[in-house]
């Protein structure tokens, strides 16, 4: 989870919404992904799916059976689908999304008992600190909207 929260370090440093994620296989970090949502102006530029492309172009391949994903934030739905259908052994992530996590904050599609591949989900993985640099980045959103005149 560190390395992921090291991604979505960057993310902030880069003005984007600071969620970032890794995959691992047996131990190995494969590939890194981080929020680029803005830089890219494309909806499809959440963390989640920055890591898919990366480990597509690293392995060849869009199946992740035997990977570990970690994630800063919990999945939006979008992300959880992708990750489902992509085959992810589990899914691991900091901190609960309520409002649209799909990994059980607003509602678990990994249970949806149709899917064809039920990956693990592991929550609360350094939920404190992924939801700290979270917040952090919009408290400083908010600080500097407030002192442009």
């Amino acid at each position: 989870m560190a390395a992921a929260m090291e991604e979505a370090a960057q993310a902030a440093a880069a003005g984007e919404v600071p969620v970032g994620a890794v995959a691992v296989k047996e131990g190995v970090i494969v590939a890194r992904g981080r929020n680029c949502v803005e830089s890219r102006g494309a909806v499809d530029g959440h963390a989640e799916f920055e890591l898919m492309r990366a480990l597509c172009r690293a392995t060849g391949d869009w199946r992740l059976e035997g990977y570990d994903i970690f994630v800063t934030k919990e999945p939006c739905f979008m992300c959880t689908g992708m990750l489902i259908n992509a085959r992810a052994k589990r899914i691991v992530f900091g901190f609960s999304d309520p409002a649209g996590g799909g990994c059980g904050g607003s509602v678990d599609l990994c249970a949806n008992a149709g899917n064809l591949w039920h990956p693990e989900v592991v929550s609360g993985v350094l939920a404190e600190e992924t939801l700290a640099q979270f917040r952090e980045f919009f408290r400083e959103v908010r600080k500097k909207n407030r002192n442009v005149t």
